[in-house]
C-alpha cells in the first residue's frame, strides 16, 4: 500500500490568494485598520461640516459612501473566507484521508507481528 503524503500537492494561485487573505483579514491589524479608517472618516466628515458650515460634507452624517464602501468590503470578504474555510476542510479530508493509510498499514504489521509469535509460541510448546 502506498501511502500519499497530504502536503505534496501544488496549490494554485486562487488557493494560494484565498489562504493569504483569510490568514490579513483575521488579524488584528486588519481590525485596527478598519477601525481607524471608521474614525478617520466620521472626523473627516465631521470636520468639513463644522468648517464649511454653509456646504455640506461630502459624506454627510448618514454616512452613505462609508456604508456603501463597508458593504463592499463585507461582499468582498465573505467569499474568501469561504475559500479559506474550503481549502481548511480539504486539508482535512487530506489528512484523515493519510491517517487512514497509516493505520491501515500499521493494522497490516501487527497481524504480521502476531502471526510470527503465534509460530514462535508454536515452536515453544
Amino acid at each position: 500500500m502506498k501511502l500519499i503524503y497530504p502536503y505534496k500537492h501544488k496549490l494554485t494561485f486562487g488557493q494560494k490568494t484565498a489562504d493569504s487573505l483569510t490568514k490579513w483579514v483575521g488579524s488584528w491589524t486588519f481590525i485596527f485598520i478598519i477601525i481607524l479608517f471608521l474614525i478617520f472618516w466620521v472626523f473627516l466628515n465631521g470636520y468639513f461640516w463644522f468648517k464649511i458650515l454653509e456646504g455640506k460634507p461630502f459624506d454627510p452624517f448618514p454616512f452613505i459612501i462609508l456604508n456603501l464602501i463597508l458593504s463592499s468590503l463585507a461582499a468582498l470578504q465573505a467569499p474568501i473566507i469561504l475559500m479559506a474555510h474550503n481549502r481548511a476542510a480539504q486539508r482535512d479530508r487530506i489528512r484523515m484521508e493519510y491517517d487512514y493509510q497509516v493505520d491501515k498499514k500499521a493494522e497490516k504489521e501487527v497481524r504480521e507481528i502476531k502471526q510470527q509469535l503465534d509460530r514462535v509460541e508454536g515452536k515453544l510448546k
